[in-house]
């Protein structure tokens, strides 16, 4: 399988969002750009904030869209036709209610769970046949509190252990850039470290 070429943080925009559960994803392109040393820069046409870094010695672009959560896929269907990368050579980086906070998953295709980012991308698209990184950040116990869950702060707990899973997530990506998927899955998923 082909390697990955461009890495889509979801996430919403402004201040008010940047500490939220919600924006798990943001959270990992902001410490893949920051580890080496990347500035973002505002592209409209792509409706969204990209870098560029390299993994395993190969470029991959990155995109935090600015559409707000609900609009995700306008700015990633807009980043595959722009930069001629296939789907398949995508990871959307998520926040996942369905996994405790710290946990990471990477997946290829499948449903969206509910998650507005990934069903957005699916309209856009027409299938779900690119790759995810499902960064768990656990459930407040009843679907009539998610809205505030997700759009909340994460306890200090629970915010160490997600950026703990971030950390891990950001070990393997070489891997996945390489097109070793199964490889990285693997190493991934075993390497939970002191996650619960």
């Amino acid at each position: 399988m082909a390697g990955l070429r461009l890495i889509v943080g979801l996430g919403n925009p402004g201040a008010e969002y940047l500490r939220t559960r919600h924006n798990a994803g943001f959270w990992l392109v902001d410490a893949l750009a920051a580890s080496q040393g990347e500035r973002w820069s505002f592209d409209g046409k792509l409706h969204g904030e990209t870098s560029r870094v390299r993994l395993g010695g190969e470029p991959v672009w990155l995109l935090k869209p600015s559409t707000f959560m609900n609009k995700s896929g306008i700015a990633v269907v807009s980043a595959l036709r722009y930069y001629k990368i296939e789907p398949e050579q995508c990871l959307v980086a998520h926040d996942d209610l369905d996994l405790p906070a710290g946990t990471v998953r990477l997946k290829f295709d499948g449903g969206h769970g509910g998650q507005n980012g990934l069903r957005d991308t699916f309209a856009h698209l027409g299938h779900g046949k690119f790759h995810r990184l499902r960064i768990g950040i656990g459930h407040p116990g009843h679907r009539d509190k998610v809205t505030g869950w997700v759009l909340g702060r994460p306890s200090a707990q629970d915010e160490d252990a997600i950026l703990g899973g971030i950390g891990r997530a950001l070990d393997v990506l070489p891997l996945a850039t390489d097109g070793q998927f199964d490889k990285a899955m693997q190493q991934l998923h075993t390497n939970e470290g002191g996650s619960r």
